[in-house]
């Protein structure tokens, strides 16, 4: 393990041990200072973050009222992280409590049928807790999750989502390439139960190509594939921070075109996901975690030809 993991990893030692005994109003304070000495410096994050906020408000990315936005975008981002750690301990009902889900009977009602529900959502809000929140309700769900390096960080990650009653499935093997997370997914769909998946993001060649708040960018096309293959219902899911608790937002379904080649049904659904995306991200752009780049147009051209 090279030094720079084994500080990554011990940095988030420290953070589970303190964040997680320290009292909330505390914690909450001390994560906020940090975000607002990190949004301060500028770095090539918050200058990311700016410029995909400047997108979503139809603003230019030097704009005041952007740089105001991605202030409160980095204290959502380390909101989420100081909650991450305490998760663990955070009791049922305040959890439960705590967070409003308008539109979640249609998980409830899909899962109980036994049809199963995909629930595709943006990097928003605090995502760890809207799964402990639907575990709590009584439907525990699989999702998958990148492998983080080090491998202790991510075998930790693991730990800590499992543990909230999750099943966690790697998205790729130990050693690279597929690690047939698909298939898995599948049957726990026919089974009639909940998966959970990121979508907004999906910059592989296998990604689907769609129209993201005025632009092209590309779209993991895993929920929408897998409610064609199993006739699971595909629900946008929106999240937020609500005052001290927490928002979830289910849309409506997207349904599976009558007609087209499975290709063709996967690349307008998943567009249509974009849409509930745009209007979700939209109403609380604050909680979108976007510190990457995301349209094609930004991202660096590839080099061709001799050096």
């Amino acid at each position: 393990m090279s030094l720079g993991d084994r500080l990554v990893a011990a940095a988030y030692s420290v953070g589970w041990v303190v964040a997680g005994r320290a009292p909330e109003r505390l914690a909450a304070w001390v994560f906020r200072v940090l975000a607002d000495l990190l949004w301060s410096r500028r770095g090539k994050s918050v200058l990311r973050l700016e410029s995909n906020l400047a997108r979503v408000i139809g603003a230019d990315p030097s704009d005041a009222a952007v740089r105001e936005l991605s202030r409160a975008g980095m204290r959502s981002y380390f909101r989420y992280w100081m909650e991450a750690f305490r998760l663990p301990s955070m009791s049922r009902e305040r959890i439960l409590s705590g967070t409003v889900a308008p539109g979640g009977q249609a998980i409830f009602d899909n899962v109980d049928s036994g049809r199963g529900a995909v629930m595709a959502l943006p990097h928003m809000g605090n995502w760890d807790m809207a799964g402990a929140w639907l575990v709590h309700k009584g439907y525990p769900f699989t999702t998958v999750m990148e492998r983080l390096k080090p491998e202790s960080l991510y075998e930790r990650f693991m730990a800590y989502r499992e543990n909230l009653g999750m099943e966690v499935l790697p998205l790729t093997a130990r050693g690279g390439g597929s690690a047939m997370a698909f298939g898995t997914l599948a049957k726990r769909l026919r089974a009639g139960r909940a998966v959970c998946l990121p979508a907004e993001r999906d910059l592989t060649d296998s990604g689907v190509e769609v129209d993201f708040f005025g632009a092209r960018t590309r779209m993991a096309p895993g929920p929408a594939l897998l409610a064609v293959q199993t006739g699971a219902a595909l629900l946008p899911a929106i999240l937020w921070f609500e005052g001290d608790g927490w928002g979830i937002r289910i849309h409506e379904e997207i349904p599976v075109p009558a007609e087209g080649t499975r290709q063709e049904k996967v690349a307008a659904m998943t567009q249509s996901l974009a849409e509930a995306f745009e209007k979700g991200i939209s109403e609380h752009p604050e909680d979108w975690h976007m510190l990457q780049r995301l349209w094609l147009e930004d991202l660096q051209p590839r080099h061709t030809g001799t050096p």
